[in-house]
Protein backbone atom coordinates (compact mmCIF):
# COMPACT_ATOMS: atom_id res chain seq x y z
CA UNK A 1 0.00 0.00 0.00
CA UNK A 2 1.37 3.32 -1.16
CA UNK A 3 1.50 6.57 1.10
CA UNK A 4 -1.19 7.77 -1.59
CA UNK A 5 -3.29 5.07 -1.11
CA UNK A 6 -3.21 5.38 2.93
CA UNK A 7 -4.37 8.77 2.50
CA UNK A 8 -7.07 7.47 0.40
CA UNK A 9 -8.11 5.14 2.98
CA UNK A 10 -8.56 7.35 5.11
CA UNK A 11 -10.23 10.15 3.27
CA UNK A 12 -13.03 6.80 2.33
CA UNK A 13 -13.02 5.20 5.94
CA UNK A 14 -13.09 8.21 8.04
CA UNK A 15 -13.92 11.65 5.90
CA UNK A 16 -12.93 15.56 7.56
CA UNK A 17 -12.38 14.19 10.79
CA UNK A 18 -9.03 12.47 10.13
CA UNK A 19 -6.25 14.63 8.27
CA UNK A 20 -3.39 12.52 6.90
CA UNK A 21 -0.08 14.02 5.57
CA UNK A 22 3.52 13.13 4.90
CA UNK A 23 6.03 12.79 8.10
CA UNK A 24 9.36 12.14 7.15
CA UNK A 25 9.16 7.84 6.53
CA UNK A 26 5.99 8.04 7.82
CA UNK A 27 2.20 9.83 7.04
CA UNK A 28 0.99 11.04 10.28
CA UNK A 29 -3.13 10.89 10.85
CA UNK A 30 -4.24 13.48 12.84
CA UNK A 31 -7.40 12.14 14.68
CA UNK A 32 -10.21 14.30 16.30
CA UNK A 33 -8.96 13.05 20.03
CA UNK A 34 -7.42 15.19 22.47
CA UNK A 35 -4.88 14.73 25.22
CA UNK A 36 -5.97 16.06 28.77
CA UNK A 37 -4.13 19.59 27.72
CA UNK A 38 -6.16 20.07 24.40
CA UNK A 39 -3.28 18.49 22.02
CA UNK A 40 -4.33 16.28 18.76
CA UNK A 41 -3.86 12.80 19.29
CA UNK A 42 -1.64 11.59 16.28
CA UNK A 43 -0.89 7.99 14.75
CA UNK A 44 1.63 7.38 12.46
CA UNK A 45 1.64 4.46 9.57
CA UNK A 46 4.42 2.99 7.25
CA UNK A 47 4.38 -0.14 5.67
CA UNK A 48 6.48 -3.07 5.80
CA UNK A 49 6.54 -6.14 3.82
CA UNK A 50 2.46 -5.84 3.23
CA UNK A 51 1.62 -4.78 6.53
CA UNK A 52 0.93 -1.12 7.34
CA UNK A 53 2.29 -0.55 10.92
CA UNK A 54 0.25 1.76 12.40
CA UNK A 55 1.61 3.07 16.06
CA UNK A 56 1.66 6.79 18.15
CA UNK A 57 5.72 6.02 18.24
CA UNK A 58 5.34 6.99 21.85
CA UNK A 59 4.50 10.46 21.84
CA UNK A 60 1.34 9.53 24.82
CA UNK A 61 4.53 7.94 27.06
CA UNK A 62 6.28 11.48 26.17
CA UNK A 63 3.63 13.48 26.92
CA UNK A 64 2.76 11.60 29.92
CA UNK A 65 6.46 11.97 31.06
CA UNK A 66 6.18 15.78 30.71
CA UNK A 67 3.15 16.02 33.33
CA UNK A 68 4.91 14.55 36.38
CA UNK A 69 8.39 15.41 38.23
CA UNK A 70 8.54 11.31 39.15
CA UNK A 71 9.76 8.80 35.94
CA UNK A 72 7.99 5.67 37.17
CA UNK A 73 5.06 4.32 37.11
CA UNK A 74 2.83 2.53 39.94
CA UNK A 75 2.01 -0.83 39.64
CA UNK A 76 -1.51 0.52 39.53
CA UNK A 77 -0.88 2.52 36.42
CA UNK A 78 0.98 -0.04 34.50
CA UNK A 79 -1.96 -2.23 35.30
CA UNK A 80 -4.29 0.31 33.69
CA UNK A 81 -1.75 0.78 30.30
CA UNK A 82 -2.18 -2.83 30.17
CA UNK A 83 -5.84 -2.74 30.56
CA UNK A 84 -6.00 -0.30 28.14
CA UNK A 85 -4.22 -1.73 25.40
CA UNK A 86 -5.85 -5.07 26.06
CA UNK A 87 -9.10 -3.41 25.32
CA UNK A 88 -8.57 -1.58 22.22
CA UNK A 89 -6.48 -4.70 20.70
CA UNK A 90 -2.95 -2.46 20.99
CA UNK A 91 0.59 -3.60 21.56
CA UNK A 92 2.54 -1.63 24.26
CA UNK A 93 5.93 -1.80 23.20
CA UNK A 94 9.61 0.11 24.14
CA UNK A 95 6.98 3.11 25.22
CA UNK A 96 5.18 2.67 22.21
CA UNK A 97 1.31 2.06 21.12
CA UNK A 98 1.32 -0.37 18.06
CA UNK A 99 -0.79 -2.10 16.00
CA UNK A 100 -0.99 -3.91 12.33
CA UNK A 101 -3.31 -3.31 9.71
CA UNK A 102 -2.71 -6.79 7.67
CA UNK A 103 -4.17 -7.21 4.17
CA UNK A 104 -7.90 -7.92 5.22
CA UNK A 105 -7.58 -5.12 7.94
CA UNK A 106 -9.18 -1.79 7.47
CA UNK A 107 -6.56 0.97 8.51
CA UNK A 108 -9.30 3.50 9.25
CA UNK A 109 -10.10 0.99 12.11
CA UNK A 110 -6.71 -0.11 13.22
CA UNK A 111 -5.84 3.93 13.83
CA UNK A 112 -8.96 4.05 15.76
CA UNK A 113 -7.78 1.37 17.93
CA UNK A 114 -4.48 2.81 18.33
CA UNK A 115 -6.04 6.83 19.19
CA UNK A 116 -8.42 5.16 21.85
CA UNK A 117 -5.71 3.18 23.56
CA UNK A 118 -3.73 6.49 23.30
CA UNK A 119 -6.62 8.24 24.84
CA UNK A 120 -7.35 5.86 27.91
CA UNK A 121 -3.67 5.95 28.56
CA UNK A 122 -3.37 9.76 28.77
CA UNK A 123 -6.12 9.47 30.94
CA UNK A 124 -3.34 8.52 33.67
CA UNK A 125 -2.52 11.77 34.09
CA UNK A 126 -5.40 12.20 36.24
CA UNK A 127 -4.24 9.90 38.81
CA UNK A 128 -0.78 11.95 39.11
CA UNK A 129 -3.35 14.83 39.44
CA UNK A 130 -4.90 13.07 42.22
CA UNK A 131 -1.94 12.06 44.13
CA UNK A 132 -0.37 15.56 44.56
CA UNK A 133 -3.77 17.56 45.29
CA UNK A 134 -4.66 14.67 48.23
CA UNK A 135 -2.53 16.45 50.89
CA UNK A 136 -3.54 20.34 49.79
CA UNK A 137 -7.26 19.20 49.40
CA UNK A 138 -6.70 17.85 53.62
CA UNK A 139 -5.50 20.97 54.23
CA UNK A 140 -8.19 23.23 52.47
CA UNK A 141 -10.69 21.20 54.26
CA UNK A 142 -9.41 21.42 57.91
CA UNK A 143 -9.29 25.15 56.95
CA UNK A 144 -13.09 25.44 56.27
CA UNK A 145 -13.91 23.33 59.24
CA UNK A 146 -12.16 25.58 61.23
CA UNK A 147 -13.80 28.51 59.74
CA UNK A 148 -17.48 26.94 60.14
CA UNK A 149 -18.14 26.70 56.54
CA UNK A 150 -20.28 24.54 55.45
CA UNK A 151 -19.02 21.79 52.77
CA UNK A 152 -19.09 18.48 50.96
CA UNK A 153 -15.92 16.71 48.72
CA UNK A 154 -16.17 16.02 45.04
CA UNK A 155 -20.09 16.41 44.88
CA UNK A 156 -21.24 15.31 41.31
CA UNK A 157 -22.59 17.98 38.92
CA UNK A 158 -23.47 17.24 35.60
CA UNK A 159 -21.84 19.28 32.88
CA UNK A 160 -24.30 20.82 29.48
CA UNK A 161 -22.10 17.77 27.53
CA UNK A 162 -23.71 15.14 29.88
CA UNK A 163 -20.12 15.10 31.41
CA UNK A 164 -20.39 14.44 35.47
CA UNK A 165 -17.74 16.51 37.14
CA UNK A 166 -16.36 16.39 40.75
CA UNK A 167 -15.09 19.44 42.28
CA UNK A 168 -12.70 19.38 45.21
CA UNK A 169 -15.39 21.35 47.57
CA UNK A 170 -18.90 22.61 47.43
CA UNK A 171 -18.80 25.53 49.92
CA UNK A 172 -22.14 27.01 51.40
CA UNK A 173 -22.34 30.05 53.27
CA UNK A 174 -24.95 32.13 54.33
CA UNK A 175 -24.68 34.93 51.13
CA UNK A 176 -24.15 32.19 48.44
CA UNK A 177 -22.81 28.32 47.82
CA UNK A 178 -19.60 28.32 45.80
CA UNK A 179 -17.67 25.57 43.63
CA UNK A 180 -14.29 25.09 44.76
CA UNK A 181 -11.89 23.78 42.49
CA UNK A 182 -8.10 22.77 44.14
CA UNK A 183 -5.33 23.03 41.57
CA UNK A 184 -1.87 21.78 42.55
CA UNK A 185 0.81 19.78 40.89
CA UNK A 186 5.18 19.72 41.40
CA UNK A 187 5.34 20.30 37.68
CA UNK A 188 5.75 24.26 35.58
CA UNK A 189 4.78 21.68 32.20
CA UNK A 190 1.56 20.27 34.04
CA UNK A 191 0.90 23.29 35.15
CA UNK A 192 -1.01 24.39 32.00
CA UNK A 193 -3.08 21.26 31.96
CA UNK A 194 -4.42 21.40 35.54
CA UNK A 195 -5.90 24.98 34.64
CA UNK A 196 -6.98 23.33 31.35
CA UNK A 197 -9.05 20.64 33.04
CA UNK A 198 -10.39 23.26 35.50
CA UNK A 199 -11.09 26.01 33.22
CA UNK A 200 -12.82 22.93 31.13
CA UNK A 201 -15.06 22.00 34.11
CA UNK A 202 -16.34 24.95 34.55
CA UNK A 203 -16.95 25.80 31.09
CA UNK A 204 -19.23 22.64 31.13
CA UNK A 205 -20.99 23.63 34.32
CA UNK A 206 -21.40 27.14 33.70
CA UNK A 207 -25.20 26.86 33.63
CA UNK A 208 -24.70 26.47 37.28
CA UNK A 209 -23.73 29.65 37.50
CA UNK A 210 -27.33 31.89 36.39
CA UNK A 211 -30.28 32.03 37.91
CA UNK A 212 -31.44 32.93 41.63
CA UNK A 213 -29.24 30.57 43.66
CA UNK A 214 -25.99 30.97 41.14
CA UNK A 215 -22.72 28.95 42.45
CA UNK A 216 -19.76 30.95 42.52
CA UNK A 217 -16.68 29.31 41.02
CA UNK A 218 -13.52 29.74 42.82
CA UNK A 219 -10.23 28.28 41.57
CA UNK A 220 -7.83 27.89 44.07
CA UNK A 221 -4.26 27.36 43.53
CA UNK A 222 -1.73 26.07 45.38
CA UNK A 223 1.14 28.37 45.16
CA UNK A 224 3.58 26.52 47.24
CA UNK A 225 5.26 25.24 44.56
CA UNK A 226 6.42 28.66 41.85
CA UNK A 227 4.91 26.52 38.96
CA UNK A 228 2.03 28.53 37.85
CA UNK A 229 2.29 31.73 34.76
CA UNK A 230 0.54 34.51 34.39
CA UNK A 231 -0.70 33.16 31.66
CA UNK A 232 -2.56 30.31 33.95
CA UNK A 233 -4.30 32.78 36.27
CA UNK A 234 -5.55 34.75 32.91
CA UNK A 235 -7.15 31.57 31.95
CA UNK A 236 -8.79 30.65 35.60
CA UNK A 237 -9.93 34.18 35.69
CA UNK A 238 -11.80 33.70 32.61
CA UNK A 239 -14.76 31.75 34.28
CA UNK A 240 -13.67 31.98 37.78
CA UNK A 241 -12.32 33.56 40.78
CA UNK A 242 -8.77 32.88 41.90
CA UNK A 243 -7.72 32.46 45.16
CA UNK A 244 -4.12 31.67 46.23
CA UNK A 245 -3.96 29.06 49.06
CA UNK A 246 -0.81 31.35 50.78
CA UNK A 247 -3.50 33.85 51.33
CA UNK A 248 -6.36 31.77 53.24
CA UNK A 249 -7.71 34.72 55.02
CA UNK A 250 -8.93 36.76 51.34
CA UNK A 251 -9.99 32.91 50.43
CA UNK A 252 -12.29 33.23 53.37
CA UNK A 253 -13.59 36.43 52.60
CA UNK A 254 -14.63 35.35 49.26
CA UNK A 255 -16.54 32.31 50.02
CA UNK A 256 -18.32 34.72 52.19
CA UNK A 257 -19.32 37.74 49.78
CA UNK A 258 -22.78 38.03 48.70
Amino acid sequence: MSPINICQEFAGGLGMLFTCAPHGEYQRIRTPYLYPDGDNIDVFCKQQEGVVLVSDLGETSRWLRMQTVSPKRSPKQKALIEDACLTHGVEFYKGMLLARCRPDDQLAAVAVRVAQAALRVSDLWFTFRTRSVESVTDEVADFLSERRFSFTRCEKHTGRSGRIWMPDFHVRAIERSSLVYVLSTGSRTAARSVVHQVHTAFFDLSHLAAGPEALQFVSLFDDTADVWSDEDFRLAEQLSSVMRWSQPDELAEVLQAA
